[in-house]
C-alpha cells in the first residue's frame, strides 16, 4: 500500500464517489484511480466500497474504519511537510485566514498588521466566506486558522476557542425619534423598517430569537453580509440598523446615532478554530496571540490535544 493509494480513496469520499471527479482534482486518470483503490482493497482484504457494476455506491463498514486511519495518516504526512517547512524557514510562509467580512474588515486590521512587523517575511492570504465555508476550509486546510461567530463550534474535527465577546448596536439618523431614547425596547424597534444581517452572519440568530420569544414580528427590509452596506442604506433612509458593535467603533463618517442593544440580544461570542491534529507554526500561534490576550501559545497547545475548555478562558 502507498500515499497515492491513501490519496485517491480520500478523494473519492471527498467528491461523493465519483471516480471521474475525483480524478479530475487529483490531475489523473479516472481508470488509475479505481485500479489503485482496488490493488489496495485486495491487499486489505476486505471491500472499502460497495459497487453496482463499475460505480461506487457506499462506503462500507470497514471501509468507514480504513478511511479514517487514512484520514490520521494524511494528516500527519501534512504535518511532516509542515515540520519541514517550519525549521527550513522560522520566519517566513504565508499564514491563510479564513473569516466573516465583519471580522476581516474591523476586527483582524490591526492583529494583521502587528504580526506584519514580527514576521515581515510572512505573507497573508485571507479567505473571506460564510462560517460554514470558514469551518470546511480549515478543515480542508485551505486555511490555518478560522475566525466566526457562527458554527465553527459545531464541527468536532476543529479545536475551537472563544476569542473575544461582542453585543449588536443600533444605527439609526440623527433626526429618528429612537435617537433621543437612551434605551431602547423591542418593541421600539419591532414594527420600524429593520436592516440587519443575513441569517446565518454575525449573531443574526440571537436577533431573531430575541423577537420570537416575545412573540413579535420585525419588518426586516433589506438583508446583508456587510456592516458597511447596512449602514449604508440606514443613511439613505431605508429603515433602521441592526450590526454589530465593533462595526461602529471607528466609523470613519460618524453621521449616524448608536444605541446598545446587549439587553435585548445578548452576548455572542467569536471562536478561533484549528483543525485537531495538526501542525501550527510559530506565527500562527503569534497570530492567535495578537487576536486576543486569552489566547496564549501554551493554551492554545494544550487545546490541540484536547486538555483545555472554555471555562478556562
Amino acid at each position: 500500500m502507498n500515499l497515492h493509494q491513501f490519496r485517491f480513496v480520500q478523494e473519492a469520499v471527498r467528491r461523493n464517489l465519483n471516480l471521474t471527479e475525483a480524478a479530475k482534482a487529483l490531475h489523473t486518470s479516472q481508470p488509475g484511480v479505481s485500479k489503485a483503490i482496488i490493488e489496495l482493497e485486495e491487499e486489505l482484504g476486505i471491500e472499502i466500497f460497495a459497487r453496482h457494476g463499475k460505480r461506487l455506491k457506499r462506503i462500507t463498514e470497514p471501509g468507514q474504519q480504513v478511511l479514517q486511519s487514512i484520514q490520521v495518516i494524511l494528516r500527519e504526512v501534512g504535518n511532516l511537510k509542515r515540520i519541514g517547512d517550519e525549521f527550513s524557514a522560522q520566519d517566513s510562509g504565508t499564514l491563510s485566514i479564513a473569516t466573516t467580512h465583519t471580522q476581516a474588515r474591523y476586527v483582524l486590521p490591526a492583529s494583521v498588521a502587528r504580526l506584519r512587523e514580527v514576521y515581515p517575511k510572512v505573507n497573508i492570504s485571507l479567505h473571506q466566506a460564510t462560517p460554514q465555508e470558514v469551518a470546511r476550509m480549515v478543515l480542508d486546510e485551505v486555511a490555518e486558522i478560522g475566525i466566526a461567530t457562527e458554527s465553527l463550534a459545531d464541527y468536532p474535527d476543529l479545536v475551537t476557542l472563544p476569542c473575544y465577546e461582542w453585543t449588536h448596536v443600533l444605527v439609526l439618523p440623527p433626526a429618528h425619534p429612537l435617537g433621543h431614547k437612551e434605551r431602547v425596547g423591542l418593541e421600539d424597534i419591532a414594527h420600524e423598517p429593520l436592516i440587519t444581517y443575513h441569517p446565518s452572519f454575525t449573531g443574526r440568530g440571537k436577533i431573531d430569537q430575541a423577537f420570537a420569544t416575545r412573540q413579535l414580528q420585525p419588518r426586516i427590509v433589506l438583508e446583508a453580509i456587510d456592516s458597511d452596506v447596512i449602514k449604508t442604506y440606514v443613511r439613505l433612509g431605508l429603515g433602521i440598523g441592526i450590526v454589530a458593535e465593533m462595526a461602529m467603533k471607528e466609523d470613519p463618517v460618524g453621521d449616524l446615532v448608536v444605541r446598545p442593544l446587549g439587553h435585548l440580544f445578548g452576548q455572542n461570542v467569536t471562536r478561533v478554530a484549528f483543525k485537531r491534529g495538526a501542525y501550527l507554526r510559530n506565527f500562527v500561534y503569534r497570530f492567535a496571540e495578537l487576536l486576543s490576550p486569552r489566547l496564549s501559545r501554551e493554551l492554545i497547545a494544550r487545546a490541540m490535544t484536547g486538555h483545555v475548555h472554555d471555562y478556562e478562558l
